[in-house]
């Protein structure tokens, strides 16, 4: 998590104006030179030294001094260049007060052109992996927790300075290189042949930091867990007072503020390995992302491999199976070869009509008859127009079987329906043997009810049946002429609530 910025922080920028103003070319070259002279210990320059200096890099600019005066000042509106009056060497007063001055980077000035410097060498995200900063970092930590508050001068702001160094330098060291394994060229490199070179090589490199960020990364927890609140703080107060003891001309930060930033980067260290009890720790993040990274890698290799073999002949190895098999005498072997050889078939789903013989459960497979199944040609070539037209079958008489089948099987319904409606009280213990399309409509009767908030359900004849459960549970045997079930004695009250529907049934049923 970032430092949260205040308003100072988010204010415009003018310093940087220069980068993309109109006349870009001649202030980067002003501010070039100038920053060349300063890392020469040159600061105060004149505007004709900087004005030979740029001439002397023969760029064709078409430039002039007054040109570059009218840059120069502008450059210090900007806050770009600090300038003074240079009196010196002056003969007269006139030339004493012909404004001529003298330019000085500012600090914002410098950083924007190290930036630029450092962006011109950038060609990648670059970064390493070093499982040596953990040790440092642990070493450091311990130094900390040992001394517990009694440090020698400058001892102090020494273990901050490696301990925040070499955080800085794995953190983003690291980051870098994970990020330049997801850059488009790595991408394009990974389906190529020659990534199989450097397979091997990545992939050790990346085990073997997984492996030192898991054997030392538990020193920097248990030594931060051992770092109490007392000891961070007078190790805190030991680098300030280290720190305050440079003599600085210009200050620029408050004793407090430079005290906030210290206790902000520790924190930052701290959640970076440790983390917190609603979030992972960046270290884990990164074991994460490297362990991918591996993984990725490895399967663009396979999957490498795998294309340069599609195209090899197999058919010495398929001619050597094929005798293997001529050979067996058992056809349990084959099936044990097959299997290791081939493993798992892909499956093909066949619909049919499964014509079993028997319900056995001990009955295998293997022992029914075949379902015959035709299946379609899936050849592009077309085939051939049938010369004649299929008759349309009469299903006329299929058709009456079965609707007298249907028929027949509702009237055996109402009927026991209708015995139902004469007992008016019945209990399941109380029935006979019944069949099974009775069974079947009990059933129905009791699932319906079960889902009814009354317990009750009303049929299309106008009845009404009201089911009731045993206050006691008991349990009783529905006995059917394709077996017995268990189940709780229901009770069914039977009234008819629709006379018209229901004597319309009775004749349905008499015709």
């Amino acid at each position: 998590m970032g430092k949260v910025p205040n308003i100072h922080s988010l204010r415009s920028v003018p310093e940087l104006k220069y980068i993309n103003a109109d006349n870009v070319t001649r202030y980067r070259a002003i501010m070039r030179f100038l920053y060349g002279e300063y890392l020469r210990l040159n600061y105060w320059l004149k505007s004709e030294d900087v004005y030979e200096g740029i001439m002397s890099w023969n760029l064709n600019l078409n430039y002039t001094l007054e040109q570059c005066q009218i840059d120069l000042d502008q450059l210090v509106e900007w806050g770009n260049l600090s300038s003074r009056h240079d009196g010196g060497k002056a003969v007269t007063v006139d030339e004493y007060l012909r404004k001529k001055y003298q330019y000085l980077l500012t600090p914002y000035s410098i950083e924007i052109e190290r930036l630029l410097e450092s962006l011109e060498n950038v060609r990648g995200y670059g970064g390493s992996l070093e499982p040596t900063l953990f040790d440092t970092i642990a070493d450091c930590l311990i130094r900390v927790r040992k001394n517990a508050g009694e440090y020698e001068a400058d001892e102090a702001r020494d273990i901050w300075n490696t301990l925040y160094g070499s955080f800085q330098t794995l953190h983003e060291a690291s980051v870098d290189y994970i990020a330049s394994l997801q850059t488009n060229m790595a991408e394009d490199l990974m389906v190529t042949d020659a990534f199989l070179l450097y397979k091997d090589s990545i992939t050790r490199y990346l085990q073997d930091f997984i492996q030192a960020l898991q054997r030392r990364s538990y020193r920097i927890e248990g030594n931060f867990e051992q770092i109490t609140p007392g000891v961070k703080e007078l190790f805190i107060q030991a680098v300030l007072k280290d720190e305050w003891r440079i003599p600085k001309m210009e200050v620029t930060i408050t004793q407090e503020q430079y005290y906030e930033q210290l206790l902000e980067k520790w924190e930052g260290i701290y959640r970076w390995f440790v983390g917190g009890d609603d979030y992972l720790s960046e270290m884990s993040l990164l074991e994460r992302a490297t362990k991918e990274a591996i993984v990725k890698i490895v399967r663009c290799a396979v999957r490498i491999q795998e294309r340069k073999s599609s195209g090899i002949s197999r058919k010495k190895e398929l001619d050597y199976l094929g005798q293997w098999f001529y050979r067996l005498e058992d056809v349990e072997l084959a099936h044990t070869l097959a299997a290791y050889v081939f493993g798992m078939f892909p499956t093909r789903h066949l619909l049919g009509v499964d014509r079993r013989e028997s319900d056995s459960q001990e009955e295998s497979m293997w022992e029914q008859p075949p379902i015959e199944k035709t299946l379609r040609s899936r050849s592009r070539k077309k085939q051939d127009r049938q010369d004649g037209q299929n008759p349309i079958m009469d299903k006329t008489m299929r058709k009456n079987n079965l609707r007298k089948i249907y028929i027949e099987q509702h009237k055996q319904e109402y009927k026991f329906l209708k015995s139902m409606v004469g007992l008016k009280n019945v209990e399941i213990s109380n029935l006979e043997r019944i069949t099974t399309s009775t069974r079947i409509q009990i059933l129905q009767w009791i699932s319906r009810c079960l889902n009814s908030p009354k317990w009750s359900l009303e049929t299309p004849e106008g009845v009404r049946i009201q089911m009731e459960q045993p206050e006691s549970k008991e349990r009783t045997t529905m006995q059917c002429e394709d077996g017995d079930l268990e189940l709780l004695n229901y009770s069914f009250t039977f009234s008819v609530i629709n006379q018209s529907a229901w004597e319309q049934m009775l004749h349905w049923v008499e015709e």
